[in-house]
């Protein structure tokens, strides 16, 4: 038996989040006060009490989700004997999710990821004016076919002019989501529904992420990463740009800056991982989104979450 622990990326924010942690382990609670020091901000007030719009702006989800997914590993390690490098295989995060992965695993310290991916986030947002891109999920679309309908959607037919709409998620299950230009992700949803897709529609986000449009925040991610302290972590990471595993921290940096503008290929993670023998999937912070797309990506294996005080203390017990 081999655990995987995967990480979770925007979507799976709800005001609350890691309050019970930090109530209940005082590692926990470290964390979320390394967080709000490097930040210069109390983001875990903003977590624990809201307001959810103000939780939802990128800049603050991204890390907050960091900072939950590693209360929950410090608190598994407190409470037990738990070791990450001793007990997991391999680590994997959904976009902002690798750089939790990366954390837990030790390449990055908390402090170094909250204060990149606060960039990432402030970044990203500045990427694209506001409104002026788009992403939608094709449901019942594999990824050949996202790709066909991209391809179609990128030409504006009345002045003929190219426009960006690419994939971004490759989620598994017949889950892909797009990402680009509004105007050619909205024709893109139109194709779709015209090429049998079973539902296609547009996602309520602040701006195109993983498109070739996010090519400013991959920049400012290059600069800030060349700068970061980052080791080698002591569980090889399963890339979301390449699916293979990555230890050398020189091809990370490289690899997290590819995942600003490159597709998150988390359909072939998970059959990476499970090829290299991962039989039990834990998702590892805040919601269950992973654990859901993992009964579709690897159905005979073992998959749950731990996000909670209860959760942690059920995982080390069934140890």
């Amino acid at each position: 038996m081999a655990f995987a622990f995967v990480f979770p990326g925007q979507g799976s924010q709800a005001v609350g989040m890691g309050r019970d942690l930090a109530d209940a382990f005082p590692a926990a609670r470290h964390v979320f006060q390394e967080v709000d020091d490097a930040l210069s901000q109390k983001l875990s007030k903003l977590m624990w009490e809201g307001p959810q719009e103000e939780l939802t702006l990128t800049a603050n989800t991204q890390p907050a989700l960091m900072a939950h997914s590693l209360a929950v590993i410090r608190a598994l390690e407190s409470e037990g004997s738990f070791r990450l490098a001793e007990k997991v295989a391999l680590v994997a995060g959904h976009s902002l999710g690798e750089y939790s992965a990366l954390t837990a695993a030790g390449a990055f310290d908390v402090a170094t990821a909250a204060r990149l991916l606060r960039l990432r986030g402030e970044a990203m947002q500045k990427a694209t004016p506001p409104g002026t891109g788009a992403m939608a999920a094709l449901l019942g679309a594999e990824l050949d076919q996202a790709k066909a309908i991209c391809a179609k959607a990128a030409t504006d037919p009345e002045t003929g002019k190219a426009e960006v709409v690419e994939t971004a998620n490759d989620n598994g299950g017949g889950q892909v989501v797009i990402s680009g230009a509004k105007a050619a992700v909205e024709r893109a949803i139109e194709i779709a529904k015209a090429d049998g897709v079973k539902r296609a529609m547009l996602l309520p986000v602040s701006a195109p992420f993983h498109c070739a449009l996010m090519a400013p925040a991959a920049d400012a991610m290059a600069e800030a990463l060349a700068k970061a302290d980052l080791r080698a972590p002591v569980v090889p990471v399963v890339a979301n740009v390449t699916a293979a595993k990555a230890t050398d921290p020189v091809a990370i940096r490289d690899l997290l800056v590819k995942q600003v503008t490159g597709t998150v290929r988390w359909r072939e993670c998970v059959a990476a991982m499970a090829a290299m023998g991962c039989d039990r999937f834990v998702e590892v912070g805040a919601g269950k989104v992973l654990t859901g797309l993992m009964k579709r990506n690897a159905p005979e294996a073992t998959a749950l979450s731990i996000g909670t005080a209860a959760d942690v203390e059920s995982f080390l017990k069934s140890l």
